[in-house]
């Protein structure tokens, strides 16, 4: 099964820092963080958030989660498309054709 030929950029009204292996990710609304809205990144969910660059396509994102985590590439495809379709519902990313 392909990936969409698509590109995932990080929304600019984010700040996140990486912070003892967790990616913390907070929206930014009228120019004071959102706390409550906070999200937590670590595993798996972490290391595709790292690659997600404006570049990489969901494929890319999977290659890189089987490789380094020794999954199947069916099972990292299907993990990335699941994790990206959460991030992009919360408008954490966008995707734009490659």
């Amino acid at each position: 099964m392909g990936m969409p030929a698509e590109v995932f950029a990080i929304d600019a009204n984010l700040v996140t820092r990486d912070i003892g292996g967790e990616i913390i990710v907070v929206p930014v609304r009228g120019r004071v963080g959102d706390l409550d809205g906070a999200y937590v990144l670590n595993g798996a969910g972490g290391a595709v958030w790292r690659r997600i660059d404006g570049r990489a396509t969901a494929g890319d994102l999977a290659a890189a989660l089987a490789e380094e985590d020794d999954e199947q590439r069916a099972d990292a495809e299907r993990d990335v498309r699941e994790f990206l379709a959460e991030l992009a519902g919360a408008g954490l990313v966008r995707a734009k054709e490659a």
